[in-house]
C-alpha cells in the first residue's frame, strides 16, 4: 500500500461504486467483500488503520462461551462458524488455544462440561478441538500457578487466538490486492447530497489539511463507536444508536501462566467471565464492561477497572499480580448496537451486528464483534447492492485467503504474523533483523516493511500496531521509541523536528498504557 499513489488514484476517479468510513474490523472487511465482488471501492480511516477498539482486543476468535451462558444461541453458531472459517483463511494469523476452567465445586466441572460439549457441537465440523473434563493433577499441570486451595478439576476446551492489530493490516493489504484503494489519517468532514440522497463526501488530509470532494454511489458508516458521530452529520435529529461501554485489559509477564494454556475464570465479581491469555511471551488479562458516556479517542482505563482485573485474577492465581507488575494497560470501547430506551446493563447486550440505511441512502454498520467481522461485511455489501440498485453479485469471502495467507506456519518464528512475507522482510537488509529490544520484537527491517509497505506514517503506527511495543511493555516502548522515530525519519526523509514532534505525540499517548 503507497498513500501517494492512492491519493493520486482518488483525484483520478470520477465516482466511487462504494465509499467506506472507518478502517477498524468492519470497515476493512467490507473493503476486502466490495472489492471482491468488483465494485470499485474507497476507504478513508480519520487516524490510523485499527487505531480504535479493533487494536484493543482480548486477541480472542471465539465463539464466546459467556454468549452461550446468556441463552443467545444464534451468536454462537455464527461466531463459530465465522471463527472456523478465519482459522482456514489466516492460519498465519489465527490459531487453536487451548483455555482451562478451573473447578472448586463439585458440580462446577459436569455443568461446564456439559454445556462446552454443546458448544463444541454448534462448530461441527469447523471446531478446534474436543472439549475435556480434568480431575485435579491435570488441570495443575496445564495452568501451575492456579490456585491449589480447594481446586476439585476443571475442564480444557479449544478456542481461537490472534493478533488483531496485524489482522487489521492484512485485512488492508487484502482490500488492496482486490482493488481496494485505502487511505488512512483522512477525515470525513461533510456529506454531498442530489435531490437529499447522498452521492458524494467531502474528505479533508490529516496530514497537510487539504480538502477535496469525492463521488460515491453508496456511502458506508462503519465508524464503530462513532457511527452515532456520522449518522448526526447526515440527519442532525437523529437518536443514538451506540451504547458505548469500555474494556479494559493489563498485560503481565508470562510467569502469571507458567504455561502455554489460558485460563478463563468463570465468575467475576460483576458475573462475567475474565480471560488470562498468553500472547507474545507475555499475559493478556481481561476485560471490565463499564458503560461509557463519552468516545474518545484514546480511552483510559479507570482505577477501579484495573483494580477488578487484579483481584478477580488474584483470586484464581498463586502468584497474585498486582499493580507494580503490570507491564502494559489498555483500554478500548465496544460500539454496542442499542437504542437509547434499552436501559439493561452493557454486559447484557447482544453483540449481534445491526445495518441501518436512513432516508438519504447512508448505510451504518451498528455493533458486532470481530470473530464475525467477514458476515458483517457480506450482510453489508448485500445491502449496498439494493441501496445501489447494483446488479447482485454473491460473496465468496468464504474461500478468500488473508494476505499472507502461509498454511503451515511456524508460531514460534517472531515475524510468524506476515506469513508468506516473512522472508522478503528478513531480506530486506541482512544486518537489519536483530531486535532493537530484549523484551518486545523489533527490527529495523520491521520499521523498514512498516513504512514502505503498510502505509505506516506515525511513530505510534508502527509502536502500537504493526509492531505491538505499546500494548505489550509501555515503559520498554518509550525506551526503544527515540532509536524507531530515528530510523522512521530515514526512511521517510524527514528532520529533527519531525522526530521530536513525534516522540512527544507518542510519550502524551504513552502515559495511558503505564500505571
Amino acid at each position: 500500500m503507497n498513500r501517494a499513489a492512492n491519493l493520486k488514484q482518488i483525484h483520478q476517479t470520477q465516482q466511487w461504486d462504494v465509499a467506506i468510513i472507518g478502517g477498524g474490523a468492519s470497515g476493512l472487511g467490507i473493503a476486502v467483500d466490495a472489492a471482491n465482488r468488483g465494485f470499485k471501492t474507497v476507504l478513508f480511516e480519520k487516524n490510523d488503520f485499527a487505531k480504535g477498539t479493533s487494536s484493543r482486543s482480548t486477541k480472542l476468535v471465539h465463539g464466546g462461551v459467556r454468549y452461550l451462558q446468556n441463552g443467545d444461541i444464534s451468536l454462537v453458531i455464527e461466531a463459530l462458524r465465522e471463527r472456523g472459517i478465519l482459522r482456514k483463511n489466516a492460519p498465519h494469523l489465527v490459531r487453536d488455544l487451548s483455555f482451562v476452567i478451573p473447578s472448586y465445586d463439585w458440580w462446577s466441572s459436569p455443568f461446564y462440561g456439559l454445556g462446552l460439549k454443546v458448544y463444541d457441537m454448534m462448530a461441527g465440523k469447523l471446531g478446534l478441538g474436543p472439549s475435556t473434563l480434568l480431575n485435579k493433577e491435570e488441570t495443575l499441570s496445564l495452568i501451575p500457578n492456579v490456585n491449589k486451595n480447594g481446586l476439585r478439576g476443571g475442564v480444557i476446551y479449544h478456542d481461537g487466538q490472534f493478533d488483531d492489530a496485524r489482522m487489521a493490516i492484512s485485512l488492508a493489504l487484502t482490500a488492496a490486492q482486490e482493488g481496494a484503494t485505502l487511505v488512512n489519517y483522512m477525515n470525513v468532514v461533510g456529506f454531498h447530497k442530489k435531490k437529499e440522497l447522498i452521492d458524494g463526501l467531502e474528505i479533508q488530509d490529516q496530514l497537510n489539511g487539504n480538502k477535496t470532494q469525492i463521488k460515491a454511489k453508496v456511502v458506508v458508516n462503519a465508524t464503530g463507536v462513532f457511527s452515532d458521530q456520522l449518522i448526526s452529520l447526515d440527519q442532525p435529529n437523529s437518536k443514538p444508536m451506540i451504547r458505548p461501554s469500555q474494556g479494559v485489559h493489563i498485560v503481565l509477564e508470562k510467569k502469571f501462566l507458567n504455561g502455554p494454556h489460558a485460563i478463563m475464570v468463570p465468575h467475576t465479581t460483576d458475573g462475567r467471565v475474565l480471560f488470562a491469555v498468553p500472547w507474545n511471551n507475555y499475559v493478556v488479562v481481561g476485560t471490565t464492561d463499564t458503560p461509557m458516556e463519552e468516545t474518545l479517542e484514546e480511552p483510559k482505563a479507570l482505577d477501579e477497572e484495573i483494580q477488578f482485573i487484579l483481584d478477580n485474577a488474584g483470586t484464581y492465581m498463586t502468584k497474585k499480580p498486582k499493580r507494580s507488575d503490570v507491564k502494559s494497560v489498555f483500554a478500548g470501547l465496544r460500539p454496542l448496537a442499542a437504542s437509547e430506551e434499552n436501559k439493561e446493563s452493557t454486559k447484557e447486550v447482544s453483540r449481534h451486528h445491526k445495518i441501518t440505511v436512513s432516508t438519504s441512502g447512508l448505510v451504518s454498520v451498528l455493533g458486532g464483534k470481530w470473530t464475525t467481522y467477514r458476515k458483517i461485511a457480506e450482510d453489508t455489501i448485500n445491502t449496498v447492492q439494493m441501496v445501489g440498485g447494483f446488479s447482485e453479485r454473491n460473496c465468496t469471502t468464504k474461500n478468500l485467503p488473508i494476505f499472507g495467507f502461509e498454511a503451515n506456519s511456524d508460531w514460534n518464528d517472531s515475524l510468524h504474523f506476515y506469513g508468506s512475507e516473512a522472508s522478503k522482510i528478513r531480506d530486506l537488509d541482512p544486518n537489519g533483523n536483530q531486535s532493537l529490544s530484549e523484551k518486545i520484537h523489533i527490527t529495523k527491517n520491521q520499521i523498514h516493511w512498516a513504512v514502505k509497505e503498510e502505509m505506516a506514517l506515525r511513530l505510534e503506527d508502527v509502536l502500537a500496531r504493526r509492531t505491538r511495543g505499546l500494548f505489550l511493555d509501555a515503559n520498554e516502548t518509550a525506551k526503544i521509541a527515540p532509536e524507531v522515530a530515528e530510523i522512521m525519519a530515514q526512511i521517510l526523509n524527514q528532520d529533527q523536528a519531525w522526530i521530536d514532534s513525534e516522540l512527544k505525540s507518542l510519550n502524551s499517548i504513552i502515559k495511558n498504557y503505564q500505571l
